[in-house]
């Protein structure tokens, strides 16, 4: 799958969440590009190791937390926050895995998922720049291609110049002003 085919917005939301992991000290974490076709439904899985169970759910908490504040995205689903060892938030279009480490060795999801292209976050984000700075250069070139020349227009008719002329004025008669009194009664 190349960068264009997975949309931008889910690629930035992916390496948000693959900074969140890095900031809250996630273990080996790994942002696999699954095969369209092997995939299903999501484009990409984030693995991330804690190496305890306070730790996976810092980390889970506070990626739901930024994504719905940064950019008003919920998660469809969450799993295993309970018990901490293994907690999947699922995006649709990508789902995060926070594992405690003996847990991810067990499962192994790497390893699963052998047609997908595994990328470190850096990796992800030189590709995530790099796809951004080629698609504001297109747009750019866009802008900059002159656009059809435009049909010669037709002269545009003058209005007559008149003589101004000398005009009656007519002057109103003021408007009767009212005058309102107060009566005012004296006791004696």
């Amino acid at each position: 799958m190349t960068t264009t085919e997975a949309p931008q917005q889910t690629r930035i939301l992916v390496q948000t969440a693959a900074q969140i992991c890095e900031e809250k000290k996630g273990e080996d974490t790994r942002i696999l590009e699954l095969d369209p076709i092997d995939a299903g439904l999501s484009d990409f899985f984030l693995v991330t190791s804690a190496s305890n169970d306070r730790q996976a759910i810092a980390i889970a908490d506070e990626i739901e937390h930024r994504l719905k504040k940064e950019f008003g995205v919920f998660p469809n689903s969450v799993e295993g926050r309970r018990k901490g060892d293994w907690i999947l938030l699922d995006y649709v279009d990508f789902v995060v895995h926070v594992f405690l480490s003996e847990r991810r060795a067990f499962y192994d999801i790497e390893r699963l998922r052998k047609s997908a292209r595994p990328l470190t976050p850096a990796e992800f984000e030189s590709e995530l720049k790099a796809a951004l700075a080629a698609r504001t250069l297109a747009a750019r070139n866009k802008a900059a291609k002159p656009s059809k020349p435009a049909a010669p227009s037709k002269p545009k008719k003058t209005a007559r110049k008149t003589v101004p002329t000398a005009k009656t004025t007519v002057a109103k008669k003021p408007a009767a002003v009212r005058v309102r009194t107060r009566k005012t009664s004296v006791k004696a």
